[in-house]
């Protein structure tokens, strides 16, 4: 590059934007040179906690600033793909909050782009920065649980009613990129229900269901409508099972001794089953603070020009899924091919 520090613009000091801030600022081989906040408090926000970072209203003003290596979106959904591509054509890389883009079209065209000016084009999906995720590929990948049946998250909570997405789109997106970070095998097709009660059209309570060629099921219930918060998701493979509890301060990962052998008798009509129960482990987790890796993988992945763990690629499959799930509940749970 010529340079030995990134500098990057950030577009977006909102709730997460301001992490993004935090992270991007303490981060080695990085500059944050300028960052765009259309609210004026947001703008006074960070004039008081960063007073020597310029700060702006326009958007544009970053993605023109020539001495800007990169640009990083965090703003709703709907802005996304129009941000991110004036980025890209402006020859900057980029990393845009989750979920990428709000169709399939829209993020296929952006990759496309990227690879044609050859530029870094990342998705901000943070948990596959989490040491307890991390700790989960390892031991799938170690064959500890032996072979994965299913994947059953649950993530509700009382939360912020979003605008222009539903609740698989806002929250879904954090457990299907998980999902697509932790099994190999490609879904081949989705259902989904839900319901709105916000009379807007925009569901609030969704299940969705993936289906695939192998005996492998992978379940999501998401709720902005929930008393309590749970995020908490149960990996079983045959020879051991996993609950990963993120609420859990400290032992996020626990893993069960626990399985079963089903024997049936040679007249095929009794089945029965042996329970196995035994001794929990709960592994050693990193604490590093997942965003930190996230800002870390894209300036290493614009200085080597490497690809980063949370690829633009993952960032298509996780939209391929929720359009297909979205197409679902509109047609009321109907089972939808995913292409």
């Amino acid at each position: 590059m010529g340079k030995s520090n990134v500098h990057i613009g950030i577009i977006g000091y909102g709730y997460w934007g301001q992490n993004i801030v935090r992270n991007f600022f303490h981060a080695q081989n990085c500059v944050v040179v300028c960052v765009a906040e259309s609210r004026q408090e947001g703008r006074d926000l960070f004039s008081r906690t960063y007073p020597t970072i310029p700060v702006v209203r326009d958007a544009d003003d970053v993605i023109n600033d020539p001495s800007i290596d990169a640009i990083v979106v965090a703003t709703p959904v709907s802005t996304h793909y129009l941000l991110a591509k004036k980025a890209l054509l402006q020859g900057k890389h980029v990393l845009v909050e989750k979920p990428m883009t709000p169709s399939v079209a829209e993020a296929a065209e952006l990759i496309e782009l990227a690879a044609k000016k050859q530029l870094t084009l990342m998705v901000d999906h943070t948990f596959l920065y989490t040491g307890a995720v991390q700790k989960i590929r390892q031991l799938i990948d170690a064959n500890v649980i032996g072979r994965a049946r299913y994947f059953d998250s649950t993530r509700i909570n009382l939360g912020l009613f979003q605008p222009d997405i539903n609740v698989l789109w806002d929250l879904a997106a954090h457990d299907l990129s998980i999902l697509v970070y932790l099994i190999r095998e490609e879904p081949v097709s989705v259902h989904a229900t839900g319901i709105s009660h916000t009379k807007n059209g925009i569901e609030n309570i969704a299940y969705m269901t993936l289906h695939y060629n192998e005996d492998f099921i992978a379940h999501f219930h998401c709720s902005w409508s929930s008393p309590v918060k749970i995020r908490q998701t149960l990996i079983g493979g045959d020879e051991k099972m996993i609950i990963y509890n993120d609420i859990e301060p400290t032992e996020k990962v626990k893993i069960y001794d626990t399985g079963y052998n089903i024997k049936t008798e040679e007249d095929k009509k009794q089945m029965l089953v042996d329970y196995r129960t035994g001794d929990v482990n709960v592994p050693k987790i990193s604490t590093r603070e997942a965003l930190s890796g996230v800002a870390a993988d894209f300036i290493q992945s614009i200085i080597h020009k490497s690809e980063p763990l949370a690829s633009a690629a993952s960032g298509l499959k996780v939209v391929r899924i929720l359009e297909a799930s979205q197409q679902s509940i509109k047609n009321k749970g109907r089972d939808v091919q995913i292409t």
